[in-house]
């Protein structure tokens, strides 16, 4: 009978079987997307006293599995064979491993200078990775007014910073062509200009997850972990595109641990704050409001002013100023149809041989006047849904919950949700300064309404196109 002082032993092909075992009952809990990539690239090498030893192929997958697994990989083994004590990770180069609760192993000059080079290549490959910036988005080229100059202020910060990040992650959001995607452009420019040996990566949401795809399908996602984790300045534009895409938040969630736990600065845009983002896990929520959060809010006619005349400016075009004055007022959706308006407006003038004026600007630009002159209101919204519940306009933004009053409340809400450029903060201000989850509340009812109760369905959609005609 053997005492618990001495364990009973096993021999290595007794060892794989058991850790076969332990790696479908760690399959289950960890899901399929974490145990590719971090438990399936695990080999068995040797088992002696009492302890595991594994190899696997890079030096940060063996920091994660010692940080993430060990201790519930030695759990379920101790299980099954209680002469199992430990185990020990080492990467496929290395001689030697430190236990799983003690210090990193070290390594010697060889293995430093092959690690050093994997490290290399894979900020090689990441920076190839980024998307290219345009030459014009720098902070110099940005106009700075009201709405915008928090969110100025907060990314110039991040681009100056030298040593720990001032705050992580960044989060910019607004809506469609207010300056972030600018604001993204001008910190990447800085850091490359400024400090070119820190490795800076840009890319919008969507080729990040087309990229964790095919390192899925072509099952390399060992590569694509290390050239994500490889850099200094991690940038994802328009990060609402993955919301609802499990196994790309959960790949994004562990790239965003890693990185912050590295002291390396994460800079993230949307179109709404990271909590109205819908579709989101709850922990990447927390981690995204862990940082700073600036919004950039709807244009004023001032700072549409001083973009007009900028923009002017830098084209040489001999533009009139009660030009600037016209489209600054017409054109209030977004900066880059404001732009695009006046890029119009000067390139048709030289193309025809034409001076500017504030006729020829109407001439050249009846089609975009047209759609804004279209564009929906909230005060639109409140008034026509009033208007046709016969309730007063009063009461879309009155502390009344009766039915009668709530129930109209909630469709211009949900109106102003799929007609407006609006944030769900924005919304709520607009009626009577409600909180955000109302407005989320007031929209799930609507689209709950809407499936079970076919003339309550046909009367929101009968009002959404009066209002869109």
């Amino acid at each position: 009978m053997t005492s618990d002082k001495n364990p009973p032993s096993a021999t290595l092909p007794e060892i794989e079987i058991q850790w076969r075992d332990v790696c479908a009952r760690l399959r289950g809990e960890v899901g399929d997307t974490a145990w590719q990539s971090w438990l399936k690239p695990m080999a068995v090498k040797i088992f002696e006293g009492g302890r595991v030893r594994f190899s696997v192929p890079t030096r940060f997958m063996r920091d994660w599995v010692l940080d993430n697994y060990a201790d519930r990989i030695a759990k379920m083994w101790r299980e099954l064979n209680p002469a199992v004590l430990g185990l020990d990770v080492l990467v496929q180069a290395e001689r030697s491993a430190a236990p799983a609760d003690g210090p990193r192993p070290g390594l010697g000059a060889g293995s430093s200078a092959a690690a050093n080079a994997t490290v290399a290549r894979a900020a090689a490959a990441a920076h190839s990775l980024s998307a290219p910036l345009d030459p014009r988005n720098t902070f110099d080229a940005f106009v700075v007014g009201k709405p915008n100059e928090f969110a100025w202020a907060a990314a110039k910060r991040v681009a100056e910073a030298t040593k720990a990040p001032p705050f992580n992650p960044l989060f910019l959001y607004g809506g469609v062509g207010l300056g972030k995607t600018h604001l993204m452009h001008a910190i990447a420019w800085y850091i490359r200009t400024h400090q070119p040996k820190r490795n800076v990566l840009y890319m919008s949401a969507e080729k990040f997850m087309y990229r964790f795809i095919r390192a899925l399908r072509e099952q390399n996602t060992v590569d694509f972990k290390e050239q994500f984790r490889s850099v200094d300045v991690l940038m994802i534009d328009d990060v609402q595109f993955i919301a609802g895409k499990d196994s790309t938040q959960e790949e994004f969630f562990h790239t965003f641990n890693a990185l912050v736990d590295q002291g390396r600065q994460i800079v993230i845009s949307a179109d709404k704050s990271p909590s109205d983002l819908e579709g989101m896990e709850e922990r990447l929520i927390s981690r995204l409001n862990c940082g700073l959060v600036a919004d950039i809010h709807a244009t004023t006619y001032e700072l549409r002013l001083g973009i007009l005349e900028s923009k002017a400016e830098q084209l040489g075009g001999a533009v009139p100023h009660k030009v600037l004055e016209f489209l600054a007022h017409r054109i209030t959706s977004n900066v880059r149809e404001l732009e695009g308006a006046l890029n119009r407006v000067i390139a048709q003038s030289q193309l025809v041989g034409r001076e500017i004026s504030l006729e020829t600007a109407q001439d050249y630009l009846k089609d975009l006047l047209r759609a804004n002159d279209r564009r929906v209101t909230i005060e639109d919204i409140q008034k026509r849904v009033a208007a046709h519940f016969n309730v007063r306009l009063a009461d879309m933004f009155s502390e009344r919950r009766s039915r009668s009053v709530a129930r109209p409340r909630q469709i211009a809400m949900y109106l102003a949700k799929q007609l407006t450029q609006r944030s769900l903060p924005e919304i709520g201000r607009k009626f009577g300064g409600r909180d955000h989850t109302t407005v989320m509340h007031a929209v799930r009812k609507v689209e709950e309404l809407r499936t079970q109760d076919q003339a309550f369905a046909e009367d929101v959609d009968m009002l959404r196109r009066m209002l869109e005609g």
